[in-house]
């Protein structure tokens, strides 16, 4: 049989062992501080979305999927699926950067208000990889801020803030808008 001293030592033995099985995961890690004033990469492009109509099957980048009648005057429960080119310009025809897709819909029966979530492609000699961008686009307002929450290729696992201003608009056929991306995690 064990003495009591050997007891006491497997006691305190075994706890120094716990404690040291506690603390192992909270080692101190060095992690980036991030500078809101200063973003590690910082771009500027235009989105340009054509909702088909039934008679543009050749120049729409988008659809809307469900559209209930008798909601109200701000297109609440509209859903739109797209896939726009996102050039670096205004003009439509340019070379497009990459290909925005994904969704929005209407979600305010108030107010014209959207949410969005969709993936800038970017398959170019200057930027291959994806972001991520999501958040809620209060159109009524002059600038508004969506989160960019990842990212491939390039933009592994970038975090930042993605600010649209909406540049033209006609109508329910065609709007344009400027996005000012800054992205204060990149690795």
């Amino acid at each position: 049989m064990a003495s009591l001293a050997e007891k006491q030592l497997l006691k305190a033995l075994f706890s120094l062992f716990l404690l040291v099985l506690l603390f192992s995961d909270t080692v101190y890690s060095s992690r980036k501080t991030l500078d809101q004033r200063k973003p590690c990469k910082h771009f500027s492009f235009y989105f340009h979305d054509i909702l088909y109509d039934g008679d543009n099957v050749a120049n729409a980048t988008s659809a809307a999927i469900v559209s209930p009648p008798g909601l109200g005057n701000f297109k609440f429960g509209k859903f739109v699926i797209f896939d726009g080119p996102i050039t670096m310009d205004k003009n439509y025809l340019s070379e497009p950067v990459a290909r925005a897709q994904g969704f929005y819909f209407y979600d305010m029966k108030t107010d014209f208000n959207s949410w969005f979530s969709y993936t800038l492609v970017f398959n170019s000699t200057e930027h291959k990889g994806t972001l991520n961008i999501m958040g809620a686009d209060l159109m009524m307002e002059p600038t508004r801020d969506l989160s960019v929450v990842g990212g491939t290729g390039d933009f592994f696992m970038a975090r930042g803030i993605a600010t649209f201003v909406t540049d033209l608009f006609q109508g329910a056929r065609y709007f344009r808008v400027k996005m000012d991306i800054k992205l204060y995690e990149c690795y």
